[in-house]
């Protein structure tokens, strides 16, 4: 992992700070997020459960045997700076492949939907990580039936190149 990004943690945006979550601060996601409201000074509209927990639990075992990339297994919370409420997540899927590519997932609270906090996270998180040498490409994967989602990443300039069961797209550069 590129040092630059090793000490970039937090993504600011005009109405946005996107947070890394640390190892630690992920574990507090899991089991006792109050205490990760006081650390990263921000409220959370409750614990995350069922297969989402099983994705971060999932996520934990994986930073734990590749700590140096953790920034690509991690997720980073989308706090709104008016309110300090957590709106939603985003996160690297996996480290760059060797063409330079990494895809992003991205969640957004439904009360907090049409609101253009995902454009403007998922903007920032594009621009930081093609300031990485490593990454040339970031991708996406949509649901057929997410038209949200799509409109969201066209509007962040990202260009549809497959569909199948589900719809991948493209930002470069």
């Amino acid at each position: 992992m590129s040092n630059e990004l090793r000490v970039l943690s937090e993504l600011e945006t005009e109405r946005l700070s996107i947070k890394l979550l640390t190892l630690s601060q992920l574990r507090l996601w899991t089991n006792n997020i109050s205490i990760l409201e006081t650390e990263l000074d921000c409220k959370c509209d409750g614990s995350i459960s069922g297969w989402f927990l099983n994705i971060v639990n999932g996520q934990i075992k994986i930073i734990e045997n590749d700590p140096e990339n953790y920034m690509y297994h991690s997720f980073w919370f989308i706090i709104r700076k008016s309110d300090k409420k957590v709106v939603g997540s985003m996160d690297f899927k996996n480290i760059p492949n060797e063409l330079g590519e990494v895809e992003i997932g991205y969640g957004l609270a439904s009360k907090y939907e049409h609101n253009g906090y995902m454009t403007e996270a998922i903007k920032a998180f594009c621009e930081m990580a093609l300031n990485n040498k490593k990454i040339k490409t970031v991708i996406a994967e949509t649901e057929i039936e997410n038209i949200s989602s799509q409109e969201v990443l066209e509007r962040c300039g990202f260009r549809k190149y497959k569909e199948e069961k589900t719809i991948w797209w493209k930002y470069k550069k």
